[in-house]
């Protein structure tokens, strides 16, 4: 019996009853024990085949790799293996699935593409530093600063009889013969300008050695556009060669998938993730996919945060439109966050005519949201459903707890939301983080942006990131190895404290539960708590600190 050679068995025998009854849902989820079982097989392959050689050398710079677990025809458990892009400059490993299109294929319709651009960007760079053009650009620029000299020199002379007529006229006792003649050398000397400018033009023009520099140069724009013309037609057909299969049977290229998604057209690098190779490699061979999960492996990128063997839900921006398509035919477990329940009603910790304190419970909205799942916001308007106007001044993340203030008009809202932006209000976080935070108390400051790949994640930016600064106090550090701390936001960027928390030029601790930033929970919440939020009140003027016992 001919066994696939990207199919891996366990080391022990696997019984379906030990199967998850639904597929993965890739962008929440926590691993099923065989994705853990066949990604310690991988790392044990990588380990005793690769020592010393340049894949673990690549490998431990940073990279995602997958494991898929799967039934054959024959209804035998194993699994697949891939990595993230290319490894070693190669898409082709033994123990690993391939890519979907391999763009390092030499006789690939993509990289002879490239080879045709290629060319053109070596005449294009020949034509920029040739000898011969700099040469003639430089005696150009000489005749033209030849000629502009002499110009120069001829309208000072202008300005000089212009002075002297002046001086003339203020004595005064001109004759009209006198005048008439100085109007006349004035509008003689004025067109006399204005042809010799003309011919130095002409001049100019006619020179042989700008018309040869202009052939050079419309050259390099003919290549140019060419070059940007072969560029867009090899992107598109680039999308097309990506041929995406799904549990159905059917077929979408790249093209197709993300043509109906806010974007349009695919980022770079789509198609290209471990999780869309596994199942397409499945889908292609006839495997039934039971279970995914992908894992970092090596150094964390300095903009993000990752950790060495750490489970990660797949990227959104390439990925989402992508496996959406893909698992069409699987059973595929829900969105947790979709299934998370929540409180029917909210904690009131102030209330009164003009604006309210809730206390948000972790894994619920601040505002609606693309899922279907009870919001703050809902809840609130259905409990005051005379409040009018912008009403949440400001947001939690979803797994977050705590203190969220609310006006319940649009004056008293606009009055609040000055104070958050001018500083004026006193926030306090709790959490508990993985880990020993050394310094008793500190301040972080890492600008910070959106990563436009993998959102929603966050990531560390020095030259394009906003200003995020974080104040910090640690409470107690505990036997078992964490550090409960107190954090005071200065700034409200996305993310901000769970990123300075766990990012490695920040506190290099993430907070527990934090499964984008952090390590695998088995469940844990996320350990953030909005406890205390100090502001003025908009209409009375008083000074207002609310607290609320932090829930870990």
């Amino acid at each position: 019996m001919t066994v696939d050679p990207k199919f891996h068995s366990f080391a022990r025998t696997v019984t379906a009853d030990q199967l998850p009854p639904r597929f993965t849902y890739p962008f929440c989820y926590t691993p099923h024990p065989l994705c853990i079982e066949a990604a310690a097989l991988l790392r044990d392959y990588i380990l005793s085949h690769h020592r010393g050689d340049d894949v673990i050398a690549e490998l431990d710079e940073g990279k995602m790799l997958g494991v898929l677990v799967v039934q054959d025809a024959d209804d035998r458990i194993g699994f697949l293996a891939a990595f993230s892009g290319n490894l070693c400059h190669s898409c082709n490993h033994q123990y690993f699935v391939p890519a979907v299109y391999d763009l390092l294929d030499p006789e690939g319709e993509f990289r002879k593409g490239e080879n045709a651009i290629s060319l053109i960007n070596k005449r294009i760079s020949a034509l920029q530093n040739d000898g011969r053009r700099a040469l003639l650009a430089h005696r150009v620029e000489e005749e033209k600063a030849r000629l502009t000299a002499e110009i120069e020199r001829f309208s000072q002379a202008m300005k000089q009889e212009k002075k002297e007529r002046h001086m003339l006229r203020a004595e005064g006792n001109l004759s009209p013969e006198v005048e008439a003649d100085m109007i006349a050398r004035s509008q003689f000397a004025k067109a006399e300008l204005k042809r010799r400018r003309h011919a130095a033009q002409e001049a100019i023009d006619a020179l042989p050695e700008l018309a040869e520099l202009r052939s050079l140069d419309h050259e390099m724009a003919q290549l140019s556009a060419q070059r940007k013309s072969m560029s867009a037609q090899l992107q598109n057909r680039l999308f097309q060669l990506f041929v995406m299969r799904n549990a159905r049977g059917e077929t979408a290229n790249l093209a197709d998938i993300f043509s109906h998604t806010t974007q349009g057209i695919p980022p770079a690098g789509a198609g290209e993730c471990a999780a869309p190779r596994l199942l397409q490699y499945a889908f292609t061979h006839g495997f039934k996919p039971r279970a995914m999960a992908e894992f970092w492996w090596g150094k964390s990128p300095v903009a993000e945060v990752r950790h060495h063997g750490e489970f990660y839900p797949a990227c959104r921006s390439k990925c989402l439109p992508i496996l959406t398509f893909m698992m069409q035919g699987l059973s595929v477990d829900p969105n947790p966050h979709e299934a998370e329940s929540v409180p029917s009603s909210l904690t009131l910790l102030y209330d009164d005519a003009y604006l309210s304190i809730v206390d948000k419970p972790a894994g619920m909205l601040t505002v609606p949201g693309r899922i279907d799942a009870t919001s703050l916001l809902s809840l609130y308007q259905n409990m005051f459903p005379e409040a009018s106007g912008p009403m949440i001044v400001h947001r939690l993340d979803m797994a977050t707890s705590g203190i969220v203030l609310i006006a319940k008009n649009k004056e008293v809202h606009k009055h609040l939301q000055s104070q958050f932006a001018d500083r004026r209000t006193a926030k306090i976080y709790e959490a508990l983080l993985e880990g020993i935070v050394a310094a008793d108390e500190g301040i972080i400051s890492l600008p910070i942006r959106p990563n436009p790949d993998d959102r929603p994640r966050q990531i560390v930016d020095c030259i394009n990131g906003k200003e995020a600064i974080t104040h910090y106090r640690v409470i107690d550090r505990t036997a078992t190895g964490c550090t409960r701390i107190e954090f005071h936001p200065m700034t409200g960027r996305t993310h901000q404290l769970r990123l300075h928390s766990a990012h490695q030029q920040g506190l290099g601790c993430p907070i527990v539960g934090d499964t984008l930033y952090g390590r695998h929970s088995n469940g844990t919440r996320l350990c953030l708590h909005a406890r205390s939020l100090t502001f003025t009140h908009p209409i009375t003027g008083k000074a207002i600190t609310i607290s609320s016992p932090t829930p870990f």
